[in-house]
């Protein structure tokens, strides 16, 4: 019965809706749920994806940390206009390659700094504390559930594999 599809399907369904639920309540977003908007996606690479190298601790954490650390920084040196946000966007999808913390999810994260006009607080709560708390939800759910890949599957992983930025038509 456990390895029936429906039943891991539902288990994963109960999983996202824990973590999300603990990175809501324990993070307490200080102006709108919307400041961890990219908690959502996250919460789909852990409980979806969990053995990519982009659900990893190392790109969940760095990526996250690092996105929100860029938009933060942009929105209090430059203000809130338009070319700040392209400027915060383009500096986080380099630190990511460079760092090769990857998390797809995370790209949000410096839209939505500037968009709250958030302060340097913001990295704790709500970014460090709602992804962490997603973080333990899956170390601990990937556990209960019998034959489930376990989370984290290699937490220094890098993210992407190899440093190909932009990638090549022919994969090399």
């Amino acid at each position: 019965m456990l390895r029936h599809p429906l039943v891991r399907l539902l288990w994963c369904m109960a999983g996202i809706a824990a973590g999300i639920a603990l990175s809501l309540v324990v993070s307490e977003p200080p102006f709108s749920p919307l400041l961890l908007a990219s908690l959502g996606g996250t919460a789909v690479f852990l409980f979806g994806f969990t053995r990519v190298r982009a659900a990893q601790p190392r790109a969940l954490f760095g990526g996250h940390v690092g996105g929100a650390l860029v938009g933060i920084a942009c929105y209090r040196l430059f203000g809130d206009a338009l070319w700040v946000y392209v400027l915060a966007q383009s500096l986080t999808l380099a630190l990511m390659l460079v760092t090769r913390t990857m998390h797809p999810p995370a790209g949000a994260n410096p839209i939505l700094m500037i968009h709250a006009h958030a302060d340097w607080p913001a990295l704790f709560e709500p970014v460090l504390l709602g992804v962490a708390s997603l973080f333990l939800v899956a170390a601990v759910w990937s556990r209960l559930y019998p034959g489930l890949a376990r989370y984290p599957v290699d937490p220094w992983k890098p993210s992407p594999d190899r440093v190909d930025w932009g990638g090549w038509e022919d994969g090399a």
